[in-house]
């Protein structure tokens, strides 16, 4: 018995019913994983890899109908008794999910939250609670763990939140993780700590891992075996190398080379300025005491300076909390800033908010999470024609409608959809809808902050492409803020690199990628992975 799999799933299938309808979002899987070993689940959104992962410890919401085995060392996990279940369930098997701060409840200490965990299986006495709390902490790699006991989740930084999450799933043990797009929130210094800790921390532990994911290049850097699921089916299982190397299925050579082409849109010299900006300060003060006096300031943007030209793209890489967002937001006038911003030819950042208002159809923004942007008690067509609303007050109902039909095609989705609700769209076609949202009036220049992150690697494709027509077909300028270096390669002529509010390198794109000279730059982009740096090459 010692050579049996770990976790064998076979012939899973999970059906969904609604008004009538049954959508079945995973048929027939089948896959195992070994003691000790790494197996990755890949595919694009909606092909079932989390549907199929939560059927194993039943965490499916009510009503999905689920048939076939998932035999956890022996015992079909399916059909066990709850007491059986609730034993397994963050202890045998734990998970780590995408975004920390959904999972971690912000009420609650970090602490409490650990150590609830452990209590529920069986540490009851306070005092080895506290003490496990901070070994696993320390384990995890967050500093000076005894006087974080007591910090909140939004005290934390996207990475030190995840290291949380990752020390709750191991507060017990655990044989088997399964680690849902763990680190594809995260900025590429932060994601190849978390990848180097999850890969110590298995070998410590000896456990099993499921990966699921939709970054093929972590998948070849962590995994032993991958299981290729597209539409619910499993259509290629295999050892990593081979299936990489020698992939059968033309749905695994899709996916392989499924990533952004082609050449960012390079400027005229002598095009227009859109937007400038000379020292640019954000500063946020710091105040302690019974007067609260400013102590100190958090300086998250430190005199930036930069010109972005009609028809151009500036890219903005950098770690998490190194300023990129400030910075867009304060070109946008939407947080206080010092120094002069200049957009259009027109000094812009002594302006009231009356003065900016006629300025807003210029400017806009497409953010990370499009699901999170867009209303989901508003249409499609309300969404993308708010700021026809405000900024085009003389048009009628049916003439809103008409443009924002023109924008949906534009940006590759089909009119006759615009009185759907967002959760009715995948992730890439919502994003679409943003785009459509920020283009109907018509901008000089748009921000797109991390647009892709969120996204598979095949619409991320779709969606860099998208950008670059429209920017060819509108003369846009875009200020492109990303963690993906494929993605920033493909889409910007000009990179600006960002650390700690200042500017540490920027130039010509191709320049900074081939030969970059602080050594800022070069740990950036050696902790963007094997083969992203390969793809710079």
């Amino acid at each position: 018995m010692t050579d049996a799999p770990l976790l064998d799933v076979r012939d899973l299938s999970v059906a969904f019913r609604q008004g009538g309808r049954e959508t079945r979002a995973v048929d027939q899987v089948s896959f195992s994983v070994a003691r000790g070993k790494t197996l990755a689940l890949v595919g694009e959104s909606g092909s079932g890899k989390s549907i199929s992962a939560l059927s194993i410890v039943r965490l499916l919401p009510p009503g999905a109908q689920v048939s076939g085995e998932a035999r956890f060392d022996g015992r079909n996990m399916l059909t066990v008794d709850d007491a059986t279940l609730r034993s397994v369930r963050g202890a045998r098997i734990t998970m780590v999910f995408q975004e920390p701060m959904t999972s971690l409840n912000p009420l609650q200490t970090i602490e409490r939250q650990i150590a609830e965990i452990l209590e529920l299986h069986g540490l009851s006495d306070a005092n080895a609670r506290r003490s496990r709390v901070v070994e696993l902490l320390t384990e995890v790699g967050i500093p000076n763990p005894s006087a974080r006991l007591g910090a909140y989740p939004h005290q934390l930084s996207g990475g030190q939140r995840q290291r949380v999450m990752i020390a709750m799933a191991l507060a017990n043990k655990p044989d088997l993780l399964i680690a849902d797009e763990p680190t594809t929130a995260l900025d590429v210094t932060v994601q190849a700590q978390i990848l180097a800790l999850l890969e110590r921390l298995q070998q410590t532990y000896g456990m099993a891992m499921l990966f699921i994911t939709h970054d093929l290049g972590l998948v070849r850097r962590f995994a032993d075996t991958v299981c290729v699921m597209q539409k619910g089916k499993v259509i290629e299982t295999g050892e990593v190398e081979t299936v990489f190397s020698a992939p059968r299925h033309p749905y695994t050579r899709a996916l392989l080379s499924a990533e952004p082409k082609g050449d960012p849109i390079v400027s005229d010299d002598a095009a227009p300025v859109v937007v400038s900006a000379d020292n640019l300060r954000v500063w946020f003060p710091i105040k302690a005491g019974f007067m609260r006096r400013t102590v100190d300031h958090v300086k998250a943007v430190d005199g930036v300076s930069l010109i972005i030209r009609e028809g151009a793209t500036v890219g903005v890489v950098g770690e998490s909390g190194s300023g990129k967002t400030t910075l867009a937001l304060a070109l946008l006038r939407l947080i206080r800033s010092e120094g002069p911003i200049v957009f259009l030819g027109d000094r812009i950042d002594g302006k009231s908010v009356a003065e900016m208002r006629p300025l807003r159809r210029d400017m806009q923004i497409v953010f990370q999470d499009p699901y999170g942007s867009l209303s989901p008690r508003m249409s499609v067509a309300e969404i993308v024609a708010e700021g026809l609303t405000v900024q085009r007050p003389e048009l009628t109902l049916n003439e809103r409608r008409e443009i924002v039909a023109q924008a949906l095609t534009e940006t590759g989705l089909d009119p006759a959809t615009m009185d759907r609700y967002p959760h009715e769209f995948s992730g890439g076609q919502r994003q679409r809808i943003a785009i459509a949202r920020a283009i109907v009036l018509e901008p000089k220049f748009v921000v797109l902050d991390e647009p892709t992150s969120a996204l598979d690697m095949s619409v991320q494709a779709q969606i860099i492409d998208l950008l670059r027509d429209l920017q060819r077909r509108r003369a846009l300028a875009y200020l492109f803020i990303s963690h993906d270096l494929r993605v920033v390669k493909a889409l910007a002529a000009h990179l600006i690199v960002m650390r700690h509010g200042k500017v540490v390198e920027e130039g010509p794109a191709t320049q900074v990628f081939d030969h970059p000279q602080q050594e800022y730059t070069r740990a950036l982009f050696a902790a963007a992975f094997r083969n992203q740096v390969e793809s710079l090459s």
